[in-house]
């Protein structure tokens, strides 16, 4: 929990200060490159390569600001269940 609230707060810093902002867009990058990396393991379409990067850092990044209810799921559950469709 603590690494995503760092993330968090990095990201916001991000946005008043350019240098912290050109490492973030540095950091990022690798993160995406290393998600293809897996994604394309098991995944040969490149777009869905992509669009499962993007949802899982949405997801990773999202999560810690959402609020609503998942329905009869818990956050754990619907956690789970994202995970298993991005792997699918």
């Amino acid at each position: 929990m603590r690494g995503i609230i760092a993330d968090i707060a990095i990201r916001d810093w991000g946005r008043r200060d350019e240098a912290v902002a050109e490492r973030l867009r540095r950091v990022d990058n690798r993160r995406m490159d290393y998600l293809r990396s897996l994604y394309s393991s098991f995944c040969p379409d490149e777009d869905e390569v992509e669009i499962r990067c993007l949802i899982t850092v949405s997801v990773r990044i999202g999560n810690h600001f959402q609020a609503a209810h998942n329905g009869p799921r818990n956050r754990t559950e619907m956690m789970e269940l994202i995970k298993s469709r991005l792997l699918a």
